[in-house]
């Protein structure tokens, strides 16, 4: 176990999107001695890079146990050769894969190659893990869309502001430094129009480790957005918008290089939205977001994920907004559950996370 849980943490060394995370790590005679993972789309994936390594240090792979993070592909309509034909070529003697390629032009076929050319597959090991670190490239391969967490913060009693509106700031500084940690792995940080005229965040992150910013989503059926908005700033945004957009203010828009998906007619449609999105490489989205976008993410079945930090404050107020609102629903037995909820302390806040049921 111990060689996947490294192949699962040198993956998690880059976001290579809308390619999958992989980590790789070539062991010979019970030693390491290879280490890989796939930095970026276009560039060589981790089994490749793994085996260069090796090479860089004087071993000879042949004979080798090669463990995976995820089936190594096969297919040919892409920037880079098929990883099945090296790992062959190379003599490996041994293969362990965490998990299949839901990819449909790989999904066992890359298993089933190696097993023909009489190379031992293992599948399975450390699944669990495997698939946490690429939920985004897994929900965008079998369902079409991209893999949303959504992320609020909120005092003790439920509000995410006071009857005035003020937000800044309900959680501590913990955490907020986790959220930027947050959108650096996420592709995208998604906001309603509201929170954009509230707030006018930037959504940028704080410089780290991981450089680069998430593209910048706002849902804004009717083009509102401010032209002086902080998060056109640093450009890589896309509108959600819908056919009623202010086409004078898309066009100076468009100037800047926003990019735009329409979808529905008073309202954005945010399923139809969201299938549009992996076209543009992003594969999760962190949504950011007021009461009203969750709403409807939450009534459409869209979220996946939940951070809900919890601030040990109460600010009251029956007309103070909730981190979910819309019209809610009907009957308990119909309530949104979450699974495999787990909660840690940031600083002073609790945080609530944990798996959507759909």
């Amino acid at each position: 176990m111990k060689f996947m849980r490294l192949a699962i943490s040198l993956a998690g060394k880059s976001n290579p999107s809308p390619n999958p995370r992989v980590g790789a790590v070539i062991v010979k005679k019970g030693r390491i001695i290879g280490e890989g993972y796939h930095e970026k789309a276009g560039m060589p994936h981790a089994e490749i890079e793994a085996i260069k390594d090796a090479v860089k240090k004087g071993h000879n792979v042949r004979g080798s146990t090669l463990y995976l993070t995820l089936e190594p592909c096969c297919h040919i309509n892409k920037r880079t050769a098929p990883c099945t034909r090296a790992i062959m070529e190379k003599g490996f003697s041994k293969v362990v894969c965490a998990m299949k390629d839901p990819n449909p032009q790989v999904n066992g076929k890359g298993i089933k190659i190696l097993r023909k050319s009489g190379i031992a597959v293992d599948v399975g090991l450390l699944r669990e893990e495997a698939v946490a670190i690429n939920r985004g490239y897994i929900k965008s391969m079998t369902s079409g869309l991209p893999y949303l967490a959504v992320k609020m913060a909120l005092t003790l009693d439920g509000k995410i502001a006071t009857n005035s509106g003020e937000s800044k700031w309900i959680s501590g500084n913990d955490s907020r430094e986790l959220v930027h940690k947050l959108r650096r792995e996420h592709d995208a940080v998604m906001v309603g129009v509201g929170t954009v005229l509230a707030d006018n965040s930037s959504l940028t992150c704080r410089p780290g480790k991981q450089s680069g910013n998430p593209v910048k989503i706002v849902v804004d059926s009717r083009l509102r957005t401010p032209l002086n908005a902080k998060l056109l700033d640093s450009g890589n945004v896309i509108f959600l918008t819908t056919k009623n957009y202010n086409k004078k203010k898309r066009k100076i828009l468009e100037k800047s290089g926003v990019r735009f998906v329409v979808a529905g007619g008073k309202r954005v449609n945010l399923g139809q939205a969201l299938k549009q999105l992996p076209q543009f490489g992003i594969l999760s989205i962190l949504v950011e977001g007021g009461g009203e976008l969750n709403a409807s993410i939450f009534e459409e079945r869209l979220a996946d994920y939940i951070y809900f930090f919890t601030a040990p404050k109460i600010i009251g107020g029956r007309n103070a907004k909730t981190p979910v609102e819309g019209t809610g629903i009907k009957k308990l037995k119909d309530a949104i559950t979450v699974n495999n909820m787990k909660t840690r302390k940031i600083g002073a806040d609790v945080l609530i996370e944990g798996d959507v049921c759909h």
